[in-house]
């Protein structure tokens, strides 16, 4: 591997609790470069603890853009993501500070990387109407309609993916046209092949799942559960994005005392396994291009890719 240039963006993807903001922070104080919040649970202001953003010490170690900064009650979409990325690079390579992205969320990092679809704006009462069926008709009823009116995204969806059934019966009910359409037709990417270097931190899964548990743990321990009760004194749509974050909508049934701390601990370390697992086979399959590194050959990557330490 090359070293980077400066101004090279660097991509530092990875399952949840792998190290990979840790990696992101000793990029960043080598190079002085500037990391971007790649996350789609950390950019919500309501979301500090559950989602274990960089705590202020860490933030005065380096600049940390896009952290914190959406209300939970936005529906904050992959495209204003990449909308809010564009100013943070801009401003990143302004100065000639090294671009550094980093988080877990695959679709962030292939908007970026490829491009998003040029889906148009879904009118609000087009969309309040989809979720009013939703509750009405229930999750299997419209997943069957899909399969008529948009064939690709039915067989593509489980009939768990509540929010993703409802978004493409929306655009269709909208547009007239399938989201696979909409697809073919997005803007090209922020970073173009050859404007990054990207890797994928991959610990071992038995490691991985005992520091998901062991981190879990601690959030309750640092204020998750109190966080929790102030997202949930909001009252907001469940089908929100931060409301279905890991660890809410378990913790929030323990508040309404349908399940003990530990019943509902042990369902948010269990999804969180079992994200993690879907991490690595989405990464692997969608964005080859990322370099897989094991968290005992990061020192080596950054030998390698620092500017003059090649």
């Amino acid at each position: 591997m090359n070293a980077v240039r400066s101004n090279k963006a660097v991509l530092i993807a990875g399952p949840t609790a792998s190290g990979k903001s840790a990696l992101a922070l000793r990029l960043a104080e080598a190079t002085g470069g500037v990391i971007i919040n790649t996350d789609s649970m950390q950019v919500y202001r309501d979301l500090c603890v559950l989602t274990a953003r960089p705590t202020v010490e860490e933030e005065a170690r380096a600049p940390h853009r896009l952290y914190g900064t959406v209300d939970a009650a936005i529906n904050f979409s992959a495209g204003a993501w990449v909308t809010e990325a564009a100013k943070a690079l801009e401003e990143a390579r302004a100065p000639g500070r090294q671009p550094i992205f980093v988080g877990g969320s695959g679709l962030y990092f292939k908007a970026l990387t490829r491009g998003l679809s040029a889906v148009p704006a879904i009118p609000p009462g087009v969309r309040d109407g989809v979720r009013a069926r939703l509750e009405r008709e229930g999750v299997e009823a419209l997943h069957a309609e899909l399969a008529t009116r948009d064939p690709a995204s039915s067989e593509r969806l489980k009939t768990r993916d509540r929010a993703r059934i409802a978004r493409a019966l929306e655009v269709i009910e909208a547009t007239g046209r399938p989201l696979h359409d909409w697809h073919r037709e997005g803007p090209p990417p922020l970073l173009p092949a050859g404007e990054f270097t990207a890797l994928f931190l991959a610990p071992g899964r038995e490691a991985l799942y005992a520091r998901i548990d062991a981190r879990f743990a601690e959030m309750l321990k640092n204020g998750a559960l109190e966080e929790v009760a102030a997202l949930a004194a909001r009252r907001l749509d469940p089908l929100l994005p931060a409301m279905k974050a890991h660890g809410v909508p378990a913790l929030i049934r323990h508040l309404e005392d349908e399940l003990s701390l530990e019943e509902a601990a042990e369902i948010g370390r269990a999804d969180t396994r079992h994200y993690a697992k879907r991490q690595f086979t989405w990464f692997r399959h969608q964005l080859p291009e990322f370099e897989w590194v094991r968290p005992e050959e990061t020192d080596v990557w950054l030998h390698a890719v620092i500017p003059g330490r090649a």
